[in-house]
């Protein structure tokens, strides 16, 4: 079996605002910003985006529905490829693990140089676009390397894989699988992860999980809608699914390495977004063919 590359170190798509996640709500954008005393006098904000000549390697990527936000999570820091043209947003945290939508960004990893924030940075949630960012909880515990929103709660794995229904309280998944990469929405309870034994999927928010009988072996995956995904191989090959993970089938393979990737749809079209070493590639039908993305309208 192809085992994945192995990340250097041990990625909610859309959240706006408030959501309600069976339950219980995810703090409102006002509520987040009053837990920030910790986060924003240590260094982290940075109110305009600074030119970013590389980075080395990315771990996330966030793109919104309509193409306009398009954020790539790396070593180096955030870096906005709205405009095509890379720029860093903030400062230059390490991170590992990614994930947001709307105005509300979620992430993990590691302080940059000169920061005296925690490290690991546990979960920091961001509703600036990655310019400033509050500590939500786990600081100076956990370096979650896949990190997803879901209906019921955010989902991470820092080497356990943990659930929450707050933000600040964390509980062990009843099965414990060692994720690659977690995929989940704001919308819906599923939950897609891979890992080097196959794909797993749950239906309640991360807590169980069961094999997805002959689905391919994918590193990366997405989920577009409540009931589509997409998957990418570790060779490149693209998969996408109209039942919520349970069957796939082949599409097109994207030109060069994978670090990280996502999808979004509009009016029913899929498109999908990967992160290579050259910058983004991107599909606007459903993973069948790709072109570099330029940051112009319809690239």
């Amino acid at each position: 079996m192809h085992k994945f590359i192995t990340r250097s170190a041990v990625g909610a798509i859309t959240l706006a605002g408030a959501v309600a996640l069976s339950g219980c709500e995810v703090p409102s954008h006002s509520s987040m910003a009053g837990m920030g005393d910790r986060a924003t006098p240590s260094g982290v904000a940075s109110t305009e985006p600074t030119s970013v000549v590389d980075w080395s390697h990315a771990h996330g990527v966030h793109v919104t529905p309509d193409g306009a936000t398009v954020l790539v999570a790396t070593h180096e820091g955030l870096i906005d490829y709205s405009k095509g043209r890379p720029e860093r947003i903030g400062s230059a945290n390490d991170y590992m693990g990614f994930t947001g939508g709307g105005a509300t960004l979620y992430a993990s990893g590691h302080p940059g140089t000169g920061s005296n924030l925690p490290d690991p940075l546990g979960l920091i949630g961001s509703t600036d676009t990655g310019r400033t960012w509050v500590d939500l909880s786990r600081q100076g515990e956990s370096d979650f390397h896949a990190l997803t929103v879901t209906r019921g709660g955010l989902v991470g794995f820092d080497g356990t894989l943990l659930t929450t229904r707050d933000l600040k309280t964390w509980t062990r998944a009843t099965n414990q699988i060692r994720p690659y990469a977690l995929a989940g929405r704001p919308d819906t309870p599923v939950v897609l992860a891979t890992t080097e034994d196959g794909l797993r999927r749950s239906t309640d928010a991360g807590r169980t999980w069961t094999t997805v009988p002959n689905a391919p072996l994918v590193q990366f995956a997405a989920l577009s809608g409540p009931s589509t995904a997409v998957g990418v191989a570790p060779d490149g090959t693209v998969h996408t699914s109209t039942d919520a993970g349970q069957t796939w089938k082949q599409a097109g393979t994207v030109p060069e390495p994978v670090q990280a990737m996502t999808a979004t749809e509009v009016g029913g079209q899929i498109q999908v977004w990967a992160v290579t070493g050259s910058g983004i590639q991107r599909s606007p039908d459903g993973g069948n063919t790709f072109n570099p993305y330029t940051g112009k309208a319809g690239q």
